[in-house]
C-alpha cells in the first residue's frame, strides 16, 4: 500500500507472520511484521516490525474506504491540543488520521512511532511524529484495494 503525495510518501506491506508455526493462541499466532518505507523532505528510511494484528491490519483498508466515502469525521483537537489518531491499534507504532477533506479528496496523517519512527528520532509519547499526505479519492481506494490484496496472503490463523 503506498500513500504518497508530492510531499511525503509511506509505503507500508505485510511481510510475514512474527510466529512462523501457529500454537493456538489468538494473539502470537496472528502478529504480521509489517515493512514500511518512508519519504519525507527531510529523509529517508524504512521499518520492519511486528506491529498489527491480522484484524487490525484489514481494518486499515476499511477506514481507508470509509474515508474515500465520506464516512469518517475530520480530526478536531480542542484548544490547540494533539488528538488522539482515528485509527490506532494494539501496539502504538502505526495510526492514522484524516485531517482534513476537499471536494476530490483528503488529507490523511500517518503516525510513526517506535520502529516506525525516523532514526535518531526519541519519542517519549506515542504518535509524537506525523506526516501528511494528500490523496485524491481514487488513490485513496486505490489504497485500500492494494492492501487487501497484499493480506490475502495472511489470513486470520
Amino acid at each position: 500500500m503506498r500513500l504518497s503525495d508530492h510531499v511525503n510518501g509511506v509505503s507500508l506491506r505485510p511481510l510475514r507472520y512474527q510466529f512462523p508455526t501457529a500454537i493456538g493462541d489468538p494473539y502470537d499466532d496472528n502478529w504480521l511484521v509489517i515493512a514500511g518505507s518512508v519519504t519525507t523532505p527531510g529523509g529517508r528510511w524504512a521499518f520492519a516490525d511486528p506491529c498489527l494484528l491480522t484484524q487490525e491490519a484489514r481494518e486499515i483498508a476499511h477506514w481507508l474506504r470509509a474515508v474515500a466515502a465520506g464516512r469518517v469525521a475530520v480530526a478536531r483537537p480542542e484548544d490547540g491540543e494533539e488528538s488522539s489518531p482515528g485509527l490506532e491499534f494494539l501496539e502504538p507504532v502505526l495510526a492514522f488520521d484524516l485531517v482534513d477533506r476537499t471536494e476530490d479528496g483528503a488529507v490523511l496523517r500517518v503516525h510513526l512511532s517506535s520502529a516506525a519512527a525516523p532514526p535518531g528520532w526519541r519519542d517519549e509519547d506515542v504518535y509524537q511524529y506525523a506526516l501528511d499526505v494528500r490523496l485524491d479519492t481514487s488513490a485513496v481506494l486505490r489504497a485500500a484495494d492494494g492492501w487487501d490484496r497484499a493480506l490475502g496472503a495472511f489470513p486470520e490463523r
